[in-house]
């Protein structure tokens, strides 16, 4: 995710200094003049707008609160904007550091995959001072088309959690439907088509369905190999569901969801994208 939206602040005139704890993925930026530095706090020293795209809570607080964190180096003044799906608590504990240092932290997560963020079509969900969000905006809608003010900070990745429960919770359902809808003999294109031409119809439907030879473009025309990784659903649905607990929330189809993507994982799924749980239904007859 991070290299396209990368890519994206590099056509809208932005010079990057950029970091990546495996260097091959810095390779073509340095190639094409970018700044590439050795640790996060050598991007901190020498930039005062900075984007974090990491894949777990762990990482995120490395990244900031780490003995090469950028916190060891941070300039007063500075924005600091994590685009990364974590945990809102862990969000609001890297704003209190952040402030302490006199700079603006935000959470930004994204919605869209990476077609979206190649595209620069991202939706970003962004938590934190109402009054420093016009600063975020300017950077943001670089890489997105759709840049929203959900409230303090945690409620971006308050609303991602939400959104990528639904998301998975649909994606299961879509791959269902198929899956029953091909055993009774029904061809998956028309089947697809009536599906996006009805009231079932839904993005994972629609824009990323999960049956090999409906759509091209798609994970599931690839082997699903690309898009967002099992590894990575299973990890956000953990989320959701640990903040269900701690609000006393019922998500009954979010806990099976949860389950279904770590079952997912433990099966050789982990580095498929997401909808080959259609892939997962096929195989797995015996539930």
């Amino acid at each position: 995710m991070g290299n396209p939206m990368a890519k994206n602040l590099m056509k809208h005139g932005y010079p990057l200094i950029i970091y990546d704890v495996f260097p091959d993925a810095c390779k073509e930026f340095q190639e094409a003049g970018e700044q590439v530095v050795s640790s996060p706090a050598d991007v901190a020293e020498k930039a005062d707008r900075i984007i974090t795209m990491l894949p777990t809570s762990i990482n995120a607080v490395e990244a900031y609160s780490g003995a090469n964190g950028i916190l060891k180096k941070v300039k007063k003044g500075s924005l600091l904007i994590d685009s990364s799906t974590i945990d809102p608590s862990v969000s609001k504990e890297l704003a209190k550091e952040v402030e302490k240092m006199g700079a603006v932290f935000m959470d930004a997560p994204v919605s869209g995959g990476v077609g979206a963020a190649r595209s620069g079509n991202l939706t970003f969900m962004v938590g934190g001072v109402e009054e420093e969000f016009a600063a975020a905006q300017e950077l943001l809608g670089c890489m997105g088309s759709n840049v929203v003010y959900c409230g303090a900070v945690g409620t971006g990745q308050a609303a991602k959690i939400c959104n990528n429960m639904l998301l998975a919770i649909s994606m299961i359902g879509t791959a269902e439907a198929m899956n029953l809808g091909i055993r009774l003999g029904l061809d998956p294109k028309l089947l697809a088509k009536i599906l996006n031409m009805s009231s079932g119809r839904c993005w994972s439907s629609d824009t990323y369905n999960p049956v090999p030879g409906v759509m091209d473009g798609v994970p599931s025309a690839n082997n699903y190999q690309g898009g967002f990784g099992t590894t990575l659903m299973a990890k956000d649905l953990g989320l959701a569901q640990d903040s269900a607990t701690s609000t006393k929330s019922p998500i009954l189809l979010g806990s099976l969801a949860h389950q279904i993507y770590r079952i997912m994982c433990a099966k050789g799924y982990s580095t498929k994208d997401f909808s080959a749980v259609f892939q997962f239904l096929r195989e797995e007859e015996n539930f």
